[in-house]
């Protein structure tokens, strides 16, 4: 029974951590979803969840998506990824694909599984990224910041369920 209250009273502190870290980049911000775990073939890669003030998601307003990783990943491979879904998203300038290739590399870092990185769209359209609460880079191009996080939530999603599940959407 003890092992058992442990065992919530660290997961509830562990959620109020991740939601204070939230709060701490947009006072007020409240989780407006939880995604599924991202899976491909059999392996889990993460999970996400989106924050945004009072957990109200506009995607014209300041917000966080939080990717809590469930494997090793290294940061260029996850760059390149991303680059691939926003290809997917329709964007095909390739001279911004390029840059946009190169500066994600420069700021994403290797994951390990429980690693939890954090994309925030700020006021001017930026994208600034977090490894915890420690700013690891940013990028200051409102396109790229539209393109970035339409992967999870566009409705061009590669990942439709996960999009619902981010928006809470039923």
């Amino acid at each position: 029974m003890l092992s058992r209250v442990l065992l919530c009273l660290s997961l509830l502190a562990t959620s109020m951590a991740y939601a204070s870290i939230a709060q701490q980049l947009i006072p007020g911000a409240r989780a407006v979803g939880d995604s599924p775990t991202l899976t491909y073939l059999f392996w889990d890669i993460y999970q996400a969840t989106l924050y945004a003030p009072n957990g109200q998601f506009d995607s014209s307003r300041p917000f966080i998506l939080k990717l809590h990783y469930l494997r090793d990943l290294e940061g260029k491979e996850i760059a390149k990824r991303s680059i691939e879904e926003i290809k997917k998203q329709g964007f095909k300038n390739e001279a911004k694909l390029s840059n946009w290739l190169n500066e994600m590399r420069e700021i994403f870092p290797d994951v390990t599984n429980g690693t939890e990185l954090y994309g925030q769209r700020t006021e001017q359209g930026s994208s600034l990224f977090f490894n915890g609460n420690t700013l690891i880079g940013q990028i200051d191009d409102p396109l790229f910041t539209k393109y970035f996080f339409a992967i999870w939530l566009s409705e061009n999603t590669s990942e439709p369920a996960m999009r619902k599940a981010l928006l809470n959407i039923n």
